[in-house]
């Protein structure tokens, strides 16, 4: 009879690497509010100095995600994988 021992991959992660990696998830999550909040300030600022108006915003939004969706959801998995 053969005794095999059960032994884990080199390449897996040990659990300190798993939650440095969690970590800097969490960092990344504040850092894309922090982006997020950014460029809401400056759109809020290009429509009340009248550069753009709401319904270019919206439309130009809508052109954008119409065309070329896919890597939009790429981008979209790589901030929420459960999607």
């Amino acid at each position: 009879m053969d005794v095999k021992l059960i032994t884990t991959p080199a390449a897996a992660p040990n659990a300190w690497d798993q939650i440095a990696v969690m970590g800097k998830l969490g960092d990344l999550s504040d850092t894309q509010y922090r982006t997020l909040l950014a460029l809401s300030a400056m759109l809020e600022l290009l429509v009340d100095k009248g550069i753009l108006s709401r319904e270019e915003l919206e439309q130009k939004a809508a052109q954008l995600e119409a065309g070329d969706a896919e890597p939009l959801r790429a981008i979209s998995a790589l901030f929420d994988p459960m999607e």
